[in-house]
């Protein structure tokens, strides 16, 4: 196994780790709490592409992509299927997938825990990134 591969996967177990740890100490909503009146000008919600992208900060995010993305031909051990380049895609298929991986609706355990702990800034500045790069 290639040196970049096992530390991408020490960084992603790691972070799946932190992610599991936080969630075990954020302590539960009591179910007789009264619920809060929502504020009257509540901002909106950023949209996925409302977000602009910094690609040289994306260029530091996306240092542990391409040990998986990053090598032509490459499969997953599990499941088996080959790994897609990233380099190129849209901006907006990318932040659409990043964001699906994070909200979960997208399901592949590695790809979830290093969408966990990305912010819709991150992911922007990733798809900014990503999507200028050829």
């Amino acid at each position: 196994m290639r040196p970049l591969t096992i530390a991408a996967c020490l960084a992603l177990a790691s972070a799946a780790f932190a992610t599991a740890a936080q969630d075990a100490q954020t302590p539960a909503t009591p179910a007789a709490a009264p619920a809060r009146a929502a504020p009257a000008a509540a901002p909106a919600a950023a949209s996925p592409g409302s977000v602009p992208g910094n690609a040289k900060r994306g260029l530091e995010l996306t240092y542990t992509c391409h040990g998986c993305h990053g090598v032509v031909g490459y499969r997953n051990a599990y499941p088996n299927y080959r790994v897609p380049m990233i380099v190129g895609q849209s901006k907006l298929y990318l932040i659409n997938a990043l964001t699906d991986y994070k909200n979960g609706a997208r399901k592949h355990p590695t790809m979830q825990a290093q969408a966990l702990s990305f912010s819709q800034q991150d992911i922007a500045d990733i798809a900014a990134y990503l999507s200028n790069e050829k």
